[in-house]
């Protein structure tokens, strides 16, 4: 969920893609919640559309490099597969790119 504090960090998460489309990984729905621990900390809150994908750690890192860009001193990565990604995640802007590569969604 973003809020006020937190939507810079929302903000700076659209410019981190997706190793397989070129899509944020904002717009893409993986990111299921950004909380500011403390003044230096975030903890981000984020699934992948399967268990299987070979681009984790990418895409984690990735996450933390931008992040720690934004004056935060460290990235705590939750993974969580409860409630499981699925194509209700995309945001408007995701689907619309997914369409223009002939991906429907």
């Amino acid at each position: 969920m973003q809020t006020m504090e937190t939507e810079k960090y929302w903000d700076a998460l659209t410019e981190v893609m997706d190793p397989e489309f070129p899509i944020s990984v904002v717009d893409m729905g993986l990111i299921y919640g950004i909380t500011k621990v403390d003044e230096g900390k975030l903890a981000v809150r984020m699934t992948y559309t399967s268990t299987g994908c070979g681009c984790m750690q990418w895409i984690e890192n990735d996450i933390k490099e931008r992040l720690l860009q934004e004056d935060i001193a460290e990235v705590e990565i939750e993974v969580v597969w409860s409630p499981p990604w699925t194509v209700n995640n995309l945001t408007e802007k995701g689907r619309a790119k997914l369409k223009t590569w002939g991906v429907s969604s």
